[in-house]
């Protein structure tokens, strides 16, 4: 079990340090998203909103990796992710949704694995039982 959390901890924390310092450095081209998609994301773009993302995604990697503090990685990625598959439901028709999902099930993963840090989220008042 150890194992599976290290090694969903590490893939998960790769894939957002890699997207979020290609917010900063562009080392992966992008093509251009057609339709409101294409829209929307050029917007975000343009207003500093993915900028903002890709120093939330760089944190979240880094915590992750480092394995220092990965309930607070999990807690910024979550917002991520349900902005990730449903600009990805809404804007795109599924298209492209596949990392999406694939980030989401390590996501759900990590959150079972560490689940003492989340339980008081699902307790009343925040008391453990």
């Amino acid at each position: 079990m150890k194992i599976a959390v290290l090694i969903a901890r590490i893939l998960l924390g790769l894939v957002f340090l890699v997207f979020g310092l290609n917010a900063f450095f562009h080392f992966i081209p992008m093509q251009p998203i057609p339709g409101d998609a294409g829209v929307m994301a050029t917007l975000m773009y343009t207003h500093g909103w993915l900028t903002f993302h890709g120093v939330l995604y760089t944190v979240a990697g880094i915590l992750l990796i480092v394995g220092r503090y990965v309930p607070v990685a999990l807690v910024i990625l979550g917002p991520i992710l349900v902005n990730i598959l449903v600009f990805h439901l809404t804007l795109t028709g599924g298209a492209g949704i596949g990392p999406g999902l694939v980030c989401t099930v390590l996501e759900i993963f990590l959150i079972w694995a560490y689940w003492p840090a989340f339980e008081g989220i699902f307790t009343p008042n925040g008391l453990r039982a």
